[in-house]
């Protein structure tokens, strides 16, 4: 059967282009990505079906090569930090595309030799590979109308409220009260995104009430009593102080609690990836005939595209460093960085396959193990520092520079990773070749790593990221938040320069000690779950992010228990629609935005209009969304 063709992988290429741009507009906003492999499944059957002559395996590889695109896009946690700190003014197109690309393949080839045992392994379910195989073998027998429908319904809509709300500004993007009780603040905020709607439906129940709770916990509890114990700047009221302690000192016990979540994690999964390369040394060893659909890429393939790789990568890393250090600074620091991203490959790898394997690519934490390898280099490059290298503030200055774009190699390597088995595991269920999927995810990094470098410029230059403004007199508040790139920042800069509260970091640490213990209770108990990954998310992103996110995972359990056990399929897509919706039409508004030099060139609103009547506006116009976005699902389950 046809599989991998020139005309599935420019299709492949057109569709990366749609989601490489959403997923890094949705990262920069609120710090979240959305698995592609659904998606770009439906979207490449419909477009195979009009060109006639498709195949179930052509579609696989066409998804597998969107989706990895897609995923590459993560690279949003670790290269605007780049920007924040002054290190660039814009995106350098070689030394961005050329680092994401690379650092994505090395994720490709590191999960190759884990790829059978994984897949074997039935304590990973992969729901999202499950799902794409699923939507593929219904699109081979046409019975996928429904759900190509269900994704433009919710696109649509998506793209008019927020044309209405982010061009137009004839509704409001949220709404928020706050109660003072002296010189405490208690806040409650609820934002009016399709695109967190729908993300919130996709993370689920757990995971959207543990945000949630980390929410709470932080507005409600944890400023309400910082606020008693710190200093109250003189002129400054309640709700202000409360804004600046969660931005100075709250959301580093999210920080903390990120980090001993991941680890917790990475070690919960050790015995199992061990005997997981055991058994995949007795299986090579035994030298028995391989199937058609058992077959990886050649080791000579896998070591020359390794080769070239570790090539590309030093020579980013030597011209990164070129002219800011010394010769021989440069030559250590290259050194320093490619053995690193060598070492902690095969461990990104391992610990975000099996993530994705247990709880979906889109719930997999791939924002901890970036923030380990943040803490892990910083900590390296000190050690270095300790030497006489990178001596000065110069000196220091570059090597928190390097640091950060350093980390965009694990980055991208840790999130395809975190998408390969995935796609992987879709094309075991309906039979495709692994070494073509294989060069499928290597052909998706090159063509996502070619749309990352314009799509950063056009959204930087229109919106600016929280703290770096492109040009004087832009509006701050509608600035992208970079959630990412400014812990990362904050981290590897803090370590350098001494200045990272430890005591914050510490409290959340030992806050995720106590609630890994909850989780496990409960989990014994068959209670259900307390993700502590979710919870640290919660404290650190805004709240408006986390109630909303809160609010779809909540309609999509309600939505699920009135369907008694009615496929959910519908309901993914309609979400994924959301999302892309949005996404999509914000990376518009920025084009437009852009080319006028105005932040808001389409606004209507009139001067001097109510902004509680625009916020209340927004609120009736997601409240009639959230009513069509369940009644939808209610309908098609009683067809």
């Amino acid at each position: 059967m046809r599989e991998l063709t020139w005309r599935g992988i420019v299709i492949g290429a057109l569709i990366t282009v749609v989601f490489t741009a959403s997923n890094i507009y949705l990262g920069l906003r609120i710090g979240l990505t959305v698995a592609t492999s659904i998606p770009a499944a439906v979207i490449s059957m419909a477009v195979l079906r009009i060109l006639g002559g498709g195949t179930i395996l052509e579609n696989n590889l066409v998804q597998t090569q969107a989706s990895a695109a897609g995923t590459l896009a993560c690279v949003f946690a670790s290269l605007p930090a780049l920007v924040m700190a002054g290190v660039w003014q814009h995106f350098p197109f070689i030394q961005t595309a050329v680092l994401t690309a690379a650092g994505g393949m090395t994720g490709v080839l590191f999960t190759i030799p884990l790829r059978r045992v994984m897949l074997d392994d039935p304590a990973l379910p992969f729901p999202e590979g499950v799902a794409a195989a699923e939507i593929l073998r219904a699109g081979a027998s046409h019975e996928n109308r429904g759900s190509v429908r269900a994704l433009v319904q919710g696109g649509i809509l998506a793209a008019v409220l927020t044309f209405t709300s982010t061009g137009l500004r004839l509704l409001g993007d949220g709404i928020t009260a706050t109660a003072t009780l002296g010189m405490t603040a208690f806040r409650l905020s609820v934002g009016f995104s399709p695109a967190l709607l729908g993300a919130g439906y996709l993370v689920g129940l757990e995971g959207g009430m543990a945000m949630l709770l980390g929410a709470l916990l932080t507005w409600e509890v944890s400023i309400p009593v910082m606020s008693h114990l710190l200093p109250h700047p003189a002129g400054m009221d309640a709700g202000s102080f409360a804004a600046q302690i969660w931005k100075d000192k709250a959301r580093f016990i999210g920080a903390g609690l990120i980090g001993v979540a991941a680890i917790w994690t990475v070690l919960r999964m050790g015995r199992p990836l061990m005997l997981s390369a055991r058994a995949l040394l007795v299986r090579r060893a035994t030298g028995t005939h391989v199937p058609r659909t058992e077959t990886d890429l050649s080791p000579r393939a896998i070591r020359a595209v390794a080769g070239i790789v570790l090539v590309l990568i030093g020579s980013m890393f030597l011209a990164f460093s070129t002219g800011r250090v010394g010769p021989l600074p440069a030559l250590a620091a290259t050194v320093a960085g490619v053995a690193w991203c060598a070492g902690l490959g095969l461990f990104v790898a391992a610990a975000c396959g099996y993530m994705a394997g247990l709880v979906g690519s889109s719930s997999s934490p791939i924002s901890g193990v970036v923030i380990l390898a943040a803490i892990g280099m910083s900590s390296l490059f000190v050690l270095l520092r300790a030497t006489g290298l990178f001596a000065g503030v110069d000196g220091q200055h570059f090597a928190i520079a390097f640091c950060l774009y350093a980390l965009t190699a694990v980055t991208a390597s840790a999130a395809i990773a975190n998408d390969n088995l995935q796609d992987l595991k879709t094309g075991r269920l309906v039979g495709a070749t692994p070494w073509k999927q294989e060069a499928a995810l290597l052909i998706g990094c090159i063509s996502g790593a070619i749309v990352i470098p314009p799509v950063l410029n056009v959204l930087y230059q229109t919106y600016g990221f929280v703290g770096a403004m492109p040009h004087a007199g832009m509006d701050a508040s509608q600035a992208l938040a970079a959630p990412q790139p400014a812990l990362i920042l904050m981290i590897t800069s803090g370590i350098f320069l001494r200045q990272l509260d430890w005591t914050m970091l510490l409290i959340g640490a030992g806050a995720g000690g106590v609630l890994i213990g909850i989780d496990a209770a409960l989990r014994r108990a068959g209670r259900g779950a307390l993700p502590p990954l979710a919870v640290g998310i919660g404290i650190y992103l805004p709240m408006n992010i986390s109630m909303t996110l809160a609010v779809g995972a909540i309609l999509g359990h309600i939505v699920t228990r009135l369907n008694a056990g009615a496929s959910s399929h519908r309901g993914t897509m309609i979400a994924s629609g959301l999302i892309v919706g949005e996404s999509l039409m914000g990376v518009a508004l920025a084009c437009l935005s852009a080319l006028s030099g105005r932040d808001s060139p389409l606004s209507l609103l009139p001067p001097g209009t109510s902004a509680l009547l625009v916020n209340l506006a927004g609120l009736a116009a997601f409240g009639a969304l959230c009513v069509w976005f369940c009644a939808t699902q209610l309908r098609s389950s009683h067809r």
